[in-house]
C-alpha cells in the first residue's frame, strides 16, 4: 500500500522551536516504511527560517525569504534523523503548476516512482519562494491531496494538532463528540474560513476537510489524526484499531 503522510507546522514546531515531535515523526515513518511505500509531505520551512531570522510574515517577500532560509535547515532536520535508521530521503518542491500540465505530473510522476522502488522517503513541500500565489491561498493540506491523487497512493493520513473532526468545536464545547468515520461532508463546512491555529500555518480544519472532500471524489480515503500523540494513527495502520482520529471514505463496511 502507498501512503502519503502530512504533517503540519503546528506539530514540528512549539514555542518558534523545532519541537521533539519530530523525532517520533521520524521513528514512525521509518517504522510504516517497512510495511507501506511512503511519501512525507512536510510543512514547516516558514518556521523554519524564521527561528534564523525574525521578518515580517504579513509580507509576502519576506515569507518567500523565509522558506527560502528556513527549507534547507528543515531539511538538514530530517536528514540527520532518518540516517540514525540508514532510511534515504529526499527532496522534492511542488508547485501547484506542477499538477496543471499533464508533462510536468508525469515527469514529476516518474520520478516519485523511482525513488519509491529504490526505498527513498520523498519530502515534499511546496515551493513556497517561487509560488507567490499558492503561499497566500495554498496550503500543505491540498497540495497533499493531490500528492495522494496524482502519484497514485491509497490513502492521506494528515498528522495535526487536531486529532479528529468533531460534531462542534471541542474547544468551545466539552462534549463535542469526534466522528471516527465520515462517508458525507457538509457544504456549509467547506465554506466556512479557514481558522489556522498557528500562526505559521496556513491551514486549518477546513482545509482538511476540503482535501478529504477532493479525495472522497476520487474514491480515495483520508485519515485525520493528531500528530502530537501518534499512539492512534499506530493503532489504525499497525494494529487495525480505531480508537481516535476521523477517517473520511466513500466506503460503507468501516466501522
Amino acid at each position: 500500500m502507498r501512503l502519503v503522510i502530512k504533517v503540519g507546522t503546528a506539530t514540528l514546531y512549539q514555542n518558534e522551536k523545532l519541537s521533539n515531535r519530530i523525532d517520533n515523526l521520524v521513528e514512525f515513518l521509518v517504522e510504516l516504511n517497512k510495511l507501506h511505500e511512503v511519501i512525507l509531505v512536510s510543512s514547516g520551512a516558514v518556521g523554519a527560517g524564521y527561528t534564523k531570522l525574525q521578518l515580517d510574515k504579513t509580507k509576502i517577500e519576506n515569507k518567500q525569504a523565509l522558506a527560502s532560509i528556513g527549507q534547507p535547515l528543515l531539511m538538514k532536520e530530517y536528514k540527520l534523523r532518518f540516517e540514525k535508521y540508514n532510511q534515504i530521503v529526499s527532496q522534492v518542491l511542488l508547485t501547484a503548476a506542477d499538477f496543471d500540465s499533464r508533462k510536468r505530473t508525469q515527469n514529476a510522476k516518474n520520478m516519485i516512482e523511482v525513488l519509491l522502488k529504490n526505498n527513498v522517503i520523498p519530502i515534499i513541500n511546496e515551493n513556497d519562494a517561487v509560488s507567490i500565489d499558492e503561499i497566500v491561498f495554498g496550503d500543505n493540506d491540498q497540495l497533499s491531496a493531490y500528492t495522494t491523487y496524482y502519484f497514485n497512493a491509497d490513502m492521506l493520513i494528515i498528522l495535526s494538532d487536531i486529532d479528529g473532526l468533531y460534531d462542534s468545536n471541542p474547544k468551545e464545547n466539552p462534549n463535542a463528540k469526534l466522528l471516527k468515520i465520515v462517508n458525507e461532508i457538509d457544504q456549509k463546512l467547506l465554506n466556512t474560513p479557514c481558522n489556522p491555529n498557528d500562526k505559521f500555518a496556513t491551514g486549518g480544519i477546513v482545509t482538511k476537510l476540503k482535501s478529504a472532500e477532493f479525495l472522497m471524489k476520487k474514491n480515495k480515503e483520508m485519515f485525520l489524526a493528531s500528530g502530537f500523540d501518534l499512539s492512534d494513527v499506530k493503532s489504525f495502520i499497525f494494529d487495525n484499531i480505531h480508537k481516535k482520529g476521523t477517517l473520511f471514505t466513500k466506503v460503507k463496511k468501516w466501522k
